[in-house]
């Protein structure tokens, strides 16, 4: 046996792919290719639409490239470093993304990006629209806005808008939170996927939104940029992203094929001078696989849906559904719940109201036997005092008799009887007036402590009454039990009495009421076309060439009777669209203006164009329907010139 073995090559390699909210680790075979990796991705989070994505990498070059789905993963300039990510990204993007889009992963994935974009600034987006974006972002995240719930500066730790916005105006993070809760607050109903698409139909209005800028030079070499979007390609000026200087719609394009640094775009009119530019070395594949991909996607939404796609959007629509009516039940049900709620609360608080009113009630009523139990006894003491003096009166009559007796013994005895005599019997009178005032006291003591008596009849009554009506009205059940009026023992003498008052007992219940950060990118997320979507290389034999492999042959199909049909549907769309985000553009002006008073940096290049297009009232869509009323020619021509 030889000394030393060669160590076995493994047969695996590590990869991970990184989405916008996840990381994933793969075991890949070593002779696995692009097709494979990228169909393994998709499977794992349930992706279908697998045409709007693909996997972008950073090549051994440190150029942004894509992988290529037909080639194996090892021979596409992979760093071999360890941990090197791949990032499933959207490649290319829907031109309109409530008709296209139809799996909520997608949806959510391009959600992702585009939210990524706009506050990493690779999209210009104006201060009012971000707010608004911010808006829809909260909701998709924390759900309907919860006046209870909410803590001021909850919002104060996400990351909502982008930093060129908060730096140009002298606002406070509370400022701005408070604009956004406003905005937040009228979303209440919109689920997570709902708020996304609302975020997106916003999103895809901006001017910078699905657009690749690449630079190039002309012919003069004038420094420009072109733009790869869905629609076609856009030429801007070095110095202007938003407006672009002239366009080719995918649907004049014929050819496009680069030799080095040189790009050769043919038109479907044989007339029209080739369209030439020219890029740096290193895009140029790249270039070309985005012009590939976007035209036969342009090409595929201007046809009849597949089968698959049809299952797919069928499949959707009935996920939809259902999910509406769960909501709507979920809805009803709260509605129920608070109202029933509602309704506890208001009995609760009648149930209080009741117990006050027999609170005071009692009160009263318990004044009135201690008012009933007062008079009683100074009736009492009033009868002893007359009685007292009642017998001090018959006391004065016997001395007066025994006096009188003795007034015959002698006449001094007599004078001094007499004496004796009128003094007793004015000290008689005396007495006896005495007496009939405290008579008459006792009688007066004796009337107030009947007609206390009454009042305090009459208030058992009431209060007999008060309960009795109580106990059969709408309150939960409440049980009142009273003692019956005891008289207690009446002093000696008296003339007053006494009960005892059982205070209600009530009984009920009430239920208690039930609450791998990712680098931005500056091209658009990955997606893989289908094998029949792919762009066919022209062919001279077996394998092509390298000047073959640097070409792309696109023939639109004039003759298809659908592809027209669906180009006036499309636009029809759009013009509805437009009209229904009338009131919308009103509430963003409202904001803009605004805005505008609390500015305090002057505006950046990429404002002042923006608020000069819209003082002229263009847009994205104006600008390109305009540049397109020129023939190719003239487009061409005007390219030259720049």
């Amino acid at each position: 046996m030889p000394p030393f073995r060669r160590k076995k090559a493994s047969k695996s390699f590590p990869v991970k792919v990184c989405t916008l909210d996840a990381e994933l680790e793969f075991n890949l075979e070593w002779r696995a290719t692009g097709r494979d990796l990228f169909d393994l991705v998709c499977r794992t989070i349930g992706l279908r639409e697998t045409w709007f994505f693909g996997l972008q990498f950073e090549d051994t070059k440190h150029f942004i490239s894509w992988l290529k789905l037909d080639k194996r993963v090892q021979d596409q300039c992979v760093s071999q470093m360890p941990g090197t990510p791949f990032m499933l990204l959207c490649k290319l993007y829907p031109e309109d993304v409530a008709e296209e889009l139809i799996q909520e992963v997608t949806q959510h994935l391009l959600f992702l990006q585009v939210k990524q974009a706009i506050l990493s600034m690779d999209i210009y987006c104006p201060p009012e629209a971000s707010v608004l974006l911010a808006s829809y972002a909260v909701q998709a995240k924390y759900g309907d806005y919860d006046e209870s719930a909410y803590k001021p500066g909850m919002l104060a730790s996400e990351d909502l808008l982008p930093q060129r916005v908060i730096d140009q105006y002298q606002m406070t993070p509370e400022m701005w939170e408070e604009r956004i809760k406003i905005w937040y607050a009228d979303h209440k109903g919109m689920s997570r996927d709902e708020a996304e698409m609302e975020y997106l139909k916003i999103a895809q209005d901006l001017d910078m939104y699905g657009i690749n800028y690449f630079a190039i030079n002309n012919k003069k070499e004038t420094d420009l940029y072109l733009g790869v979007t869905a629609l076609g390609l856009n030429i801007y000026e070095k110095d202007n992203k938003l407006t672009p200087k002239t366009t080719f719609p995918w649907s004049e394009i014929k050819h496009i094929s680069f030799d080095d640094k040189k790009f050769v775009i043919k038109f479907v009119d044989k007339a029209v001078t080739n369209f030439i530019f020219f890029s740096p070395k290193g895009m140029n594949k790249l270039i070309l696989d985005l012009c590939i991909g976007n035209h036969d996607l342009y090409m595929r939404r201007r046809k009849p849906d597949t089968m698959e796609v049809q299952q797919m959007k069928a499949q959707a629509k009935e996920e939809k559904l259902r999910r509406q009516v769960e909501r709507n039940k979920l809805s009803r049900e709260k509605q129920l719940r608070e109202a029933a709620e509602r309704e506890r609360a208001a009995a609760e608080q009648r149930l209080l109201q009741y117990q006050e009113e027999i609170r005071l009630a009692n009160e009263a009523l318990r004044r009135s036997e201690e008012t009933a139990e007062l008079l009683a006894e100074k009736g009492r003491v009033a009868e002893e005092e007359a009685s007292l003096l009642a017998q001090k009166a018959a006391d004065a009559e016997r001395e007066n008799a025994r006096l009188r007796l003795s007034a015959i013994k002698t006449e001094e005895e007599k004078v001094h009887l007499e004496r004796k005599t009128r003094e007793a019997e004015f000290l008689t009178a005396r007495l006896v007036e005495e007496s009939e005032k405290r008579a008459a006291e006792a009688e007066r003591l004796k009337a107030e402590l009947v007609a206390a008596k009454v009042a305090e009849k009459q208030a058992k009554e009431k209060l007999i009454n008060f309960l009795s009506r109580t106990s059969t009205g709408s309150l939960p059940p409440v049980s009142v039990e009273y003692s019956e009026l005891v008289p207690n023992g009446a002093a000696s003498g008296g003339v007053g009495e006494g009960f005892n008052f059982l205070s209600r007992t009530s009984t009920g219940s009430m239920a208690p009421p039930s609450s791998s950060t990712v680098p931005s990118s500056l091209f658009p997320s990955t997606c893989s076309l289908p094998a029949e979507l792919g762009g066919e290389v022209i062919m001279n034999g077996g394998s092509p060439t390298e000047s073959e492999l640097n070409s792309y042959q696109l023939l639109p199909d004039d003759h298809d009777p659908h592809i027209h049909r669906l180009s006036l549907e499309i636009e029809k769309e759009r013009v509805e669209y437009l009209a229904k985000s009338k009131h919308l553009q009103q509430q963003l002006d409202e904001l803009r203006c605004e805005f505008s008073v609390l500015r305090v940096e002057q505006p950046a290049a990429l404002d002042r164009l923006h608020e000069a297009r819209a003082r002229a009232g263009d847009d994205k869509y104006t600008t390109l329907r305009r540049l397109k009323q020129g023939s190719t020619n003239t487009r061409v021509a005007f390219y030259e010139e720049l």
